[in-house]
């Protein structure tokens, strides 16, 4: 009756406003990239409720998650702010973050303006929040007479845990190309089956809420947002920074009681790129409230935004770090169709064991069939060491497969992404160039932290770049930093030995000599595995010592992720290690322990 009402007065030229201001409800799909949708891709899963939505509204080519896993991309979509800057990067933060001082969560910032706000019912945030910050946990019917309300939705139903329990058999014979990346068995068909149609359920769930909308008459006053959390779920997706990791579906419905308030057309696409640092931003403009100091998201929607100022969007950067017990840490620039990807770690193959995500059987399918040979290159990639730097050409090489960054005809193209990309962590500045272990020990307040180590930063930066030239060209800055009073510049020194390789092996004895006498314990890690990579010295030793010593269970964990990769390689070591061979415990560290004991 509302929406009729409303169709009726507009035609008239009245504006019909049951409130001061939009309602907003977000409706979130767990771990969806683009790729399974059939709003992006003609194999897509059927999604006729959505699909309605977008005819009401805009679908946006180009929606990013920044950080290819929940909490991480929650934090970010909350604060409106870029997770390393503000210490909420690894997932499942071990101690939950201080937000910057004037940084407000989007929901805080709505109550304080007035509104009603209702979360049902995932939070999953890295940071600290004070008392209750929702008034409901179920949906917006709490509210007073007329006052708007902003109301989040997470539908677990696409959750990779709902993949957990797949099988092979009753594989149906409709037809599916996998991406040329995966391995083309029954049972990773039937995975991409099972997961078309739990995003077919997905749909149908979305379309209660859309409906229950128009029920109460409340469809027109609202700004509908589908989007998925991060990219997922299949293999090589979640958790990393591919297109399928990062590159999310974004449908918004735009209410026609507002529609005045954006500059887009109903029923259209929109190219330009638009990432999680941006939403916040984008509700306080279309709120008419006026967004905190401290964050880096811009508005895309709303008064002073116009189709050529986002269509002129081209840019979005992407973080991967610690997911789970698996300590990664990736950064990624894409801008228009080429995408540049900095793995800091590059020695770690993107396949290390993760438990969790080694739950799916087509993740273990995969694993046993690189151990038994079976793979082809591509398909065994993933199982490999990576490279410290990649570029891509989206438009030629959707599925991320032809790195071109050893392409002379890209050179200049490459140079130009890793100096944008360079410039970036630094100008954050990006806290990942501490351990996690020392930011959890140190920085009490992460972003205040950052500001006043920023140079300090700068300069683990230039010595980490150091493993993207020659050895020749990189020997001086690694010897500089080998010899530093900074035990993060020695960490630094030694991931650039182990990136190097066998050509670093002239600092062999004064690795040795870190490994013994370095007062740091990661700094005699980062020792032990450059040795052991390059079969210069058993690594055994100093790792056990190291988690027999130490009472932190941040710096155990790192220390068994570097057993888990040695343990694991073609190198032959085998780890004889149990509980109680381990002094700092946490759920991370038993996860690896319970993966050695196998």
């Amino acid at each position: 009756m509302r929406s009729a009402l409303a169709l009726i007065l507009v035609l008239l030229g009245i504006t019909a406003r049951a409130a001061d201001r939009p309602n907003f409800v977000w409706l979130i799909s767990e771990d969806n990239s683009i790729h399974y949708s059939s709003l992006y891709v003609q194999s897509g899963a059927a999604a006729p409720c959505i699909k309605n939505l977008a005819a009401e509204g805009v679908i946006f080519n180009h929606a990013f998650c920044v950080s290819p896993v929940c909490s991480s991309a929650r934090s970010t979509l909350a604060t409106g702010c870029y997770s390393s800057r503000i210490g909420v990067q690894h997932h499942r933060r071990f101690e939950p973050a201080t937000l910057p001082d004037g940084v407000l969560p989007i929901y805080s910032l709505l109550r304080d303006a007035g509104y009603y706000t209702s979360n049902n019912t995932k939070t999953d945030y890295n940071f600290a929040s004070e008392g209750s910050p929702w008034h409901s946990n179920r949906d917006w019917h709490g509210r007073t007479e007329g006052q708007p309300f902003f109301h989040k939705q997470t539908f677990f139903t696409t959750h990779e845990s709902q993949l957990f329990h797949v099988r092979s058999a009753d594989i149906s014979q409709e037809k599916m190309s996998l991406p040329p990346y995966m391995p083309d068995t029954p049972l990773f068909k039937k995975t991409v089956q099972t997961y078309h149609r739990l995003h077919e359920k997905m749909d149908r769930e979305v379309g209660a809420v859309i409906e229950a909308l128009k029920t109460e008459g409340l469809l027109e006053d609202t700004f509908i947002f589908y989007f998925g959390d991060n990219g997922g779920v299949l293999p090589r997706s979640k958790g990393f920074l591919f297109e399928t990791g990062l590159h999310v579906p974004l449908v918004v419905r735009i209410p026609e009681n507002w529609r005045h308030l954006v500059d887009l057309e109903c029923g259209t696409r929109v190219d330009g790129f638009v990432n999680f640092t941006d939403f916040a931003p984008t509700i306080l403009n279309l709120a008419g409230i006026k967004p905190p100091m401290g964050t880096d998201g811009k508005p895309f929607m709303g008064p002073g935004i116009t189709r050529a100022d986002l269509e002129r969007r081209d840019e979005v950067f992407g973080m991967a770090d610690r997911m789970g017990e698996k300590c990664g840490f990736v950064r990624s620039f894409r801008k228009g169709k080429y995408k540049y990807i900095r793995n800091y770690l590059p020695y770690q193959p993107d396949g290390l064991h993760h438990g969790y995500r080694y739950e799916m059987p087509a993740y273990r399918e995969w694993c046993d069939l690189y151990k038994a040979g079976m793979l082809d290159a591509l398909q065994g990639r993933f199982f490999e060491p990576t490279l410290p730097e990649m570029l891509f050409d989206l438009e030629t090489d959707p599925h991320e497969t032809a790195n071109l960054a050893t392409d002379p005809q890209y050179t200049e193209i490459l140079k130009r992404m890793r100096n944008r990309l360079t410039s970036w962590v630094k100008e954050l500045p990006d806290l990942s160039f501490y351990p996690e272990s020392f930011l959890i020990e140190k920085a009490f307040n992460p972003s205040a932290f950052g500001i006043s180590h920023q140079k300090d930063i700068s300069k683990l930066v230039d010595i980490a770049d150091l493993a993207l030239v020659s050895f020749d060209q990189a020997k001086p800055g690694i010897d500089h930093a080998l010899e530093s009073e900074n035990p993060w510049a020695r960490y630094w020194g030694l991931i650039v030995c182990s990136t190097q390789g066998k050509p670093a092996s002239v600092f062999i004895e004064k690795a040795k000599s870190l490994t013994t006498l370095d007062p740091e314990p990661l700094v005699r890690v980062r020792a032990a595995e450059f040795l052991g990579l390059i079969g210069a010295a058993d690594p055994r030793p100093v790792l056990m010592d190291v988690l027999a010593e130490t009472e932190e269970p941040l710096v155990a964990l790192i220390t068994l992720n570097t057993v888990v990769l040695l343990h694991d390689s073609k190198l032959g070591y085998e780890f004889d290690i149990s509980p109680n061979d381990v002094k700092a415990k946490s759920g991370a560290t038993t996860n690896r322990l319970q993966y050695l004991a196998r």
